[in-house]
């Protein structure tokens, strides 16, 4: 069976990381929402992916310039329908945890963030079983681990540059993973192929696929054993995944892994 992960939820037509953006996501029937997090500056965790703030936010700059007080007054004047808006990390685990699986990216690089993320999800640990947290940093999901023993943490693998081959990329996931004490590694489909794949799993690290957003990719990852991706073409993924497993019907329980596995993997 295949899990879809709706990138920074379905946002064809409405802004992405945004709860009009996860709401959607629910309805169309995926199996969790990726969400990205970085911090105001007064360290209060919110949803959105880039440093800078967006055209039409009624502020400039990043993130990181504005408290959360001043971004929420510049989003009332400029974006008067709230679902539209940056959202409090809080906000959307409050209003989404129980409802749909959670991927939270931890974006860093502030210290600070695991205190202010942990601080949030530590109230919501009752559906940690549909969450997992994501990174680049393993010192991140590290620290993570130590605030939020029973949540799942994957490390994030960017693309390749064009100098690696295969060979790189394997050692690269394989030992930053072990670094992180992930429980998955998430590559690039131009990272995946059945050698890589079956180093890692060797390894004791579960594969996720990231910017899977055709379906000649989903097709492939398939055939290689991979069982939950994220995309930005959630309908499409749906459909496919309709087509290829019509005997599943209904939802997929998300999280990933049970309890035990997890409880297993922190052992490690």
């Amino acid at each position: 069976m295949l899990e879809i992960v709706a990138h920074r939820g379905m946002h064809e037509d409405v802004p992405e990381n945004t709860m009009a953006a996860f709401e959607r996501a629910i309805s169309l029937g995926a199996d969790a929402v990726e969400m990205d997090v970085r911090l105001t500056s007064d360290h209060v965790p919110v949803v959105y992916h880039y440093f800078y703030l967006p055209e039409g936010s009624g502020l400039q700059g990043c993130v990181f310039d504005h408290d959360w007080s001043s971004l929420t007054i510049a989003q009332e004047r400029s974006l008067p329908t709230r679902r539209n808006r940056i959202p409090l990390l809080r906000e959307a685990v409050d209003a989404l945890a129980g409802r749909i699986g959670l991927v939270i990216e931890i974006k860093g690089p502030e210290p600070e963030c695991i205190e202010a993320i942990s601080t949030v999800l530590e109230d919501y640990s009752a559906c940690w079983d549909s969450m997992e947290l994501t990174s680049y940093e393993p010192a991140l999901l590290l620290a993570m681990r130590e605030r939020c023993p029973g949540l799942a943490r994957d490390l994030l693998l960017p693309r390749s540059e064009s100098w690696m081959n295969l060979d790189v990329v394997t050692h690269q996931a394989r030992h930053r993973g072990r670094l992180a004490r992930a429980r998955a590694v998430h590559l690039h489909p131009t990272q995946v192929a059945a050698e890589v794949l079956t180093t890692l799993r060797s390894s004791g690290l579960d594969i996720h696929v990231w910017d899977t957003n055709c379906e000649e990719t989903l097709e492939q990852l398939c055939a290689l054993g991979i069982r939950r991706v994220c995309t930005d073409s959630v309908p499409m993924a749906l459909e496919y995944r309709r087509r290829a497993f019509p005997a599943c019907a209904g939802k997929v329980a998300a999280g990933g892994r049970s309890a035990s596995d997890r409880e297993e993997h922190d052992e490690q």
